[in-house]
Formats: structure tokens, C-alpha cells, sequence
């Protein structure tokens, strides 16, 4: 049996129902800011990942859904992508009008496309309409704008921002781009609390591991795309294999590692080995529904 991420004994945190009469929920704006905690306040709970999504482009795996990975610290949630099929289980998680962000690797749809969902949610459950923090590639609007034929589609409920080299606050989370190979404009994300200590690395797509490297501090739990599992990585294919995470896993000193996008037709359990002979730390491979405690 393959192995599992540790699961958090608590219940999931859902702040409501999925309607538009919570008379409890904040009232809109383009972007919510949480108030910075003061030294005297007891300590946070630690960093919270809830794999929505892990899958990849396209898959026979009965239930999997693209890219969509909550983190949560106290009482700000983000999205690291939203991938086809994944609103749902974001709906079965927590009210989504109450995301603090949704951090966008890059312009393929499997790292998107539930922005649709999001959208039309946002606009038609609720008078007047809320809206969530987008950050993505340049063009991620004008993207969703064409797919639907409607210039200012996006913008509706959406509130996009693009990416850049710095750090991003948003509430209690503090989020860092880096660019990667694999697009012209893909990004990595390592997320932690405002105290720092160990993060999450997320890789999005990527098709050269080192790229990575600089994200990645001691401690860190790797959440890596592996969509090529065990290898090796087809020439002028932009992703990772197995050994490659490995590799980069050791070099950093990770924590462990969380593999993720493996393409249909790859074997699980030889993929996880291709890991664990170059890293000797913890290596599951996540599916929808997991959780991990960062």
C-alpha cells in the first residue's frame, strides 16, 4: 500500500455553508490584510497543507482533479493553483469567498482553469458580489477572458495580479515566487509563517530541479511535480522524474518530500523508490484529501 501523508486529528476548519446568506462572513474587498500578531500572543498553530488536487493534465485515476494545494495558518487560507475539477473539495473545505489569495504557477489550464468556477460563484451567490486576490503570470485575465469569449470576464469577481520577485504578505503567510523553466513565465512558491522556520516549497511545473534549490532551506517539506515517476525525463519535456526530486531533496536537506502530477501510466510505488534511493527522508505521494502539518 502506498504511503500516506499524516493526517492532522482535528476536523477540517469550514467557516460555512456554501450560500450566500452567512451573515457571519466579511464583507468584500479586493484585498483582506490580517493584522500583524503581537509578541505577546500565544504562538500559532503551524502551517496546514490540504491537497485539493494533485493530478496532471489528464489521468485514468478515478477522483483525481488538477493541481490545488490549501494552506492554511491561523485564520488565512491560500491556493497554491486551482486545476480542473478541484472547486469542489475547495468548497468542502472552507467558504471560498473567505480565501485570503490564489497563487497562480502558470498559464496551463490544469493550474487554472477552476477559476471559472470561482468566478461565477463569487458573482452570482452573493449581493453584492465578493471578490478574491489572484496573483499569476502576466495575462492569466486575458486568458480566462478568451477561454469565455468575454473581455472583463475575469475582473468580475476576480482581482489579478501578477507575479514578481518578491515576497508576497498576505495575513499570516508570507509567500516568495521564483521563477522556473517551463514556461515563459512559471513560478515556484515557498510559503511560511511570519516567524519563519521550516516552509513549503511548492515546484509547480518545472523542468530543471536546480531552479528550485535556492527556495529550499533545511527542514522544508518538497512538494514536487514528478510527472515522469521513476524516468527518465523525455528530451524537451519541462518537467521532473523521480531521481531529479531525489537529488534535489538531499543537495537542499528537505525535510521531506510530497510527490505530486504524476502522468497517467507511470508506476506509483517504483516512482516513490526512485526517491527514497537518492533521499533517505519521508516520501509519499499525495493524492486529494490529504493533509500534512508543515
Amino acid at each position: 500500500m502506498r504511503p500516506r501523508v499524516v493526517r492532522i486529528a482535528k476536523p477540517p476548519r469550514n467557516t460555512g455553508r456554501l450560500t450566500g446568506q452567512r451573515p457571519d462572513a466579511p464583507a468584500p474587498t479586493a484585498c483582506r490584510r490580517s493584522a500583524t500578531l503581537s509578541r505577546h500572543e500565544p504562538p500559532i498553530a503551524p502551517v496546514e497543507l490540504t491537497v485539493l488536487g494533485a493530478g496532471p493534465a489528464y489521468t485514468d485515476r478515478p477522483g483525481a482533479t488538477g493541481a490545488a494545494y490549501l494552506v492554511r495558518l491561523g485564520r488565512t487560507a491560500i491556493l497554491l493553483d486551482l486545476g480542473q475539477g478541484s472547486f469542489p473539495r475547495l468548497a468542502a473545505e472552507l467558504e471560498p469567498s473567505t480565501l485570503d489569495g490564489v497563487f497562480v504557477s502558470h498559464l496551463h489550464s490544469d493550474h487554472f482553469v477552476d477559476l471559472v468556477p470561482l468566478r461565477h460563484y463569487l458573482r452570482f451567490e452573493f449581493t453584492p458580489v465578493r471578490r478574491v486576490r489572484v496573483l499569476g503570470p502576466a495575462g492569466l485575465a486575458d486568458r480566462i477572458d478568451a477561454l469565455n469569449g468575454t473581455p472583463g470576464f475575469t475582473l468580475a469577481s476576480l482581482d489579478c495580479e501578477g507575479l514578481g520577485g518578491e515576497p508576497v504578505r498576505v495575513g499570516d503567510l508570507v509567500v516568495q515566487p521564483t521563477r522556473v523553466t517551463h514556461t515563459d513565465e512559471s513560478y515556484g512558491f515557498r510559503v511560511e509563517g511570519p516567524d519563519g522556520g521550516p516552509g513549503l516549497v511548492y515546484s509547480g511545473d518545472c523542468g530543471r530541479a536546480a531552479d528550485l534549490a535556492a527556495m529550499i532551506q533545511p527542514g522544508d517539506a518538497l512538494l514536487a511535480e514528478v510527472s515522469f515517476g521513476p524516468g527518465p525525463v523525455p528530451d524537451g519535456a519541462l518537467h521532473l522524474d523521480g531521481p531529479a526530486v531525489g537529488d534535489l531533496a538531499a543537495a537542499t536537506g528537505a525535510g521531506r518530500v510530497l510527490l505530486t502530477h504524476l502522468q497517467m501510466g507511470f508506476d506509483e510505488a517504483a516512482t516513490i523508490e526512485s526517491v527514497r534511493r537518492r533521499f533517505d527522508g519521508p516520501v509519499t505521494l499525495v493524492e486529494p484529501g490529504d493533509r500534512a502539518e508543515i
